[in-house]
Order: C-alpha cells, then sequence, then structure tokens
C-alpha cells in the first residue's frame, strides 16, 4: 500500500499549527522543504477532513502526496494564463483602457464562477473592446502583465524534469504566444482577436479556446505523447478550467473559485506556483 506524507505551505507557518496538522494526521516526522514549506511524514489521508478545517483556519495551503511522487513522473504540464500564471485578466486590463474594467471585470468574476455561459461572456466581454487602438496590447503586456510569483521556476523545472509543457487560456494569442517564447512552453492555444484598420474589432475569430477547447487541447497532446492521464498535472482557476482538469490525473486550482477548488486534487490558495514543486519536488 503507498504511504503518503502531508505538504503544508504557506508565507508564514506556525510551529503550534505544523505539530497540531502532525497529531491530526497522525504523522511521524515534520521536514523542512523550503521556509514557507514542510512536509509531515506518515501522514493518514483518511484525516483530510480535519486537516482541511485546521488549514482553513490557518490559511494554510495543504496536500496529502503518495510517498516518492516526483515531478519527473508526470509527462505533461498544462496550465491557464490569466489569473494562473499571470497575475491579472488581460481583457479586464484592456478594457481599462476604454473606461469599462468595472462592468468587463464583473463578467469575467461571473464566468469564472461558472454562473454564465462562458463563450456568451467572452461575446460580451470583446464587444466591449471594438474600437480600441490596437497598440492597447502593447501597452497591457509591457505596463501591466505580470508574471505570478514561482511562474518561470515551475516552467523551467518541468523542462528539466522532461515535461512537455502547455499553456492553454481563453485569453488572446497577442499574450500566449509571448509568454510560450518567453518561458519556453512547448505549445499555446487561445483566442485570436480580430484587429481592422489598426483597432479592435470587438469579435475573436478561428476556433473558439473555450473550456471544451481546453480540454481538447489537453487530450490531443496526452494523445501525442501517448501517457495516460494519470501523468498529466492541469492548474486553473476558473469553471472554464473543469474540464481541462478533468483530462488530467492530478489537477490544481490556483487562487481559484471555490467551484474549483472542490473538484481539484490539490488546491494553492496561499503560496504562489513554486508550491507545485513542494508538492512534487
Amino acid at each position: 500500500m503507498t504511504g503518503f506524507h502531508l505538504v503544508v505551505q504557506a508565507p508564514e507557518i506556525a510551529t503550534g499549527d505544523l505539530k497540531a496538522l502532525a497529531r491530526l494526521c497522525s504523522g511521524r516526522e515534520i521536514r523542512r522543504i523550503t521556509d514557507e514549506a514542510f512536509r509531515i511524514e506518515g501522514a493518514d489521508p483518511s484525516t483530510r477532513e480535519a486537516v482541511a478545517a485546521h488549514g482553513e483556519r490557518a490559511n494554510l495551503d495543504w496536500g496529502f502526496v503518495p510517498d516518492g511522487r516526483r515531478l519527473a513522473d508526470f509527462g505533461l504540464l498544462a496550465i491557464d494564463m490569466d489569473s494562473t500564471l499571470i497575475t491579472i485578466e488581460c481583457i479586464d486590463e484592456i478594457a481599462d483602457f476604454a473606461g469599462r474594467k468595472a462592468e468587463v471585470a464583473a463578467v469575467t468574476r461571473s464566468a469564472m464562477r461558472g454562473e454564465i455561459d462562458w463563450p456568451e461572456s467572452l461575446r460580451r466581454r470583446v464587444e466591449a473592446l471594438a474600437g480600441l487602438p490596437e497598440s492597447v496590447l502593447e501597452r497591457v503586456w509591457h505596463e501591466r502583465l505580470r508574471l505570478t510569483p514561482g511562474a518561470e521556476l515551475l516552467v523551467a523545472a518541468a523542462k528539466r524534469s522532461g515535461l512537455a509543457t502547455l499553456l492553454v487560456s481563453g485569453g488572446f494569442t497577442c499574450f500566449t504566444d509571448r509568454l510560450r517564447d518567453r518561458l519556453g512552453f512547448d505549445e499555446a492555444w487561445s483566442n485570436e482577436l480580430v484587429i481592422e484598420d489598426g483597432r479592435l474589432a470587438g469579435r475573436v475569430t478561428g476556433p473558439l479556446v473555450d473550456a471544451g477547447g481546453k480540454a481538447s487541447h489537453v487530450a490531443r497532446l496526452r494523445g501525442a505523447l501517448a501517457i495516460g492521464k494519470d501523468r498529466v498535472i492541469a492548474i486553473g482557476d476558473g469553471a472554464n478550467d473543469l474540464a481541462m482538469m478533468a483530462e488530467a490525473g492530478t489537477s490544481i486550482a490556483f487562487h481559484a473559485k471555490p467551484v474549483v477548488r472542490r473538484e481539484a486534487t490539490y488546491a494553492l490558495s496561499h503560496c504562489g506556483l513554486e508550491g507545485v514543486l513542494a508538492l512534487f519536488p
């Protein structure tokens, strides 16, 4: 029978909380991974409910990980872009240049919670961008787009460990293509904004990368690599990531909406993307 250890992560972890969790999970020994991550060895996963309750109270990320599981055991890393690989929602920032950020951001949040149809939400939000000069895309890239802490570390580690890397997003190619080149992703897929006479036309073109589109790219690449779901990690934050995450044996909800946290294998709500490397060194 496979043993487990409990990985506990947060920017600040009190010694008392670690000891309490070790007692709750019947762990044998506490080992430091980094200053912000610890491993409790010999943990009993049947104590998940009690561990979750303590983690919630203490603002800690936690996860029961099979002993010996390493990043190199996987074959594919698939990750969402907006509010996952990067800290912003690009469409909201573009809309800011039209004075419509609050309106568009409200639709974005509702779509990410799974409250409204995602393709319809994209149509409405992209229409709000109509007439903006193409130059606003450059401004968002240079002035507002920032990588999530740990993003470069995670992608570099995945590549060193031999994983294929896939950036798949309901956002736009003008950002995903550049992030692909900057970080060295093997593939990047998203939606293409239509530009007419140097201005945004208020629509996208080509196959829509929605929830189903994200999932199909993960399934396609998994098939090309001839690997099972058990060797796929998928990371996302919104309801439109759930189908993609269902194509992965290991799914990680990153600073995610409740509907995503409920479905994911692991949830990282307090640390950065380097937290994936604490789970799977």
